[in-house]
């Protein structure tokens, strides 16, 4: 009995490893935006599947001022977030399948139900959430371009 539980655990523990390792680098992604006066480069988490993209930046106290989060999804299409426990304000970010920003949100944390939607004005295949007011410090805009590289 005492063996098969071992054996039990040790398989859940390898599993467990091996889901973490699906993709090693996901977290290390700088997405760099042009817009016009240089480059502005944020250090970006990966949400490309549903449970990541779910959860997001939930429960967040704080994120670094050139941090985020990258949301890829499998098609474009018009895209709508919300704030339901997340505790910073964010600027939510919406980009075409062609890497150009299509339209920015200033969102506020959700104090009670039911909270505020934040709907992308086109179609978006990427999401960039960053935190609230950057956009505006920065001078990132509407029709300004994006791209991806990886970290290191």
């Amino acid at each position: 009995m005492k063996e098969n539980l071992v054996k039990i655990l040790t398989i859940f523990l390898l599993i467990s490893l091996i889901s973490c390792a699906k993709n090693p680098d996901k977290n290390f992604e700088v997405i760099s935006i042009d817009n016009g006066n240089g480059l502005i480069k944020i250090n970006a988490e990966i949400a490309d599947d549903e449970q990541e993209q779910m959860k997001g930046l939930m429960f967040r106290e704080k994120l670094n001022e050139n941090d985020g989060m990258f949301f890829v999804f499998e098609n474009e299409q018009e895209r709508t977030f919300w704030m339901k426990n997340t505790l910073i304000p964010l600027d939510i970010i919406f980009i075409g399948n062609n890497f150009e920003i299509v339209d920015i949100k200033n969102a506020v944390p959700c104090k009670g139900e039911p909270c505020a939607l934040y709907k992308s004005s086109k179609p978006a295949k990427y999401v960039l959430e960053v935190n609230g007011d950057l956009t505006a410090k920065r001078g990132i805009m509407i029709g300004d371009k994006i791209t991806l590289n990886k970290r290191g």
